[in-house]
């Protein structure tokens, strides 16, 4: 004889779990592309030249320093990726 609240138990819970977990996997996998794509359109001023080439240095330099990001020595496109980073960004 087979037990019903076994057989419901597995129908209704466990595989409503095992799908949530893989839409959690799936999400995660989106989540990481998304941050390589961001990462990626820093490599280069090339890729990332409407920001970075084209953003004026002055008003770049004050934001930075409202936010507390560190601007001596460092490169426009890092300080911009993390102007990005610190709003929210990719």
């Amino acid at each position: 004889m087979i037990d019903k609240n076994k057989r419901g138990f597995f129908k209704n819970c466990f595989l409503g779990e095992v799908g949530k977990i893989l839409s959690g996997f799936d999400e995660g996998i989106k989540e990481a592309k998304k941050k390589q794509e961001f990462d990626e359109y820093f490599d280069s001023y090339e890729s990332s030249y409407a920001l970075t080439l084209a953003y004026p240095d002055e008003i770049l330099i004050e934001t930075a320093r409202q936010l507390g990001i560190p601007i001596d020595g460092r490169d426009k496109k890092d300080i911009i990726k993390e102007l990005f980073e610190k709003n929210g960004g990719y």
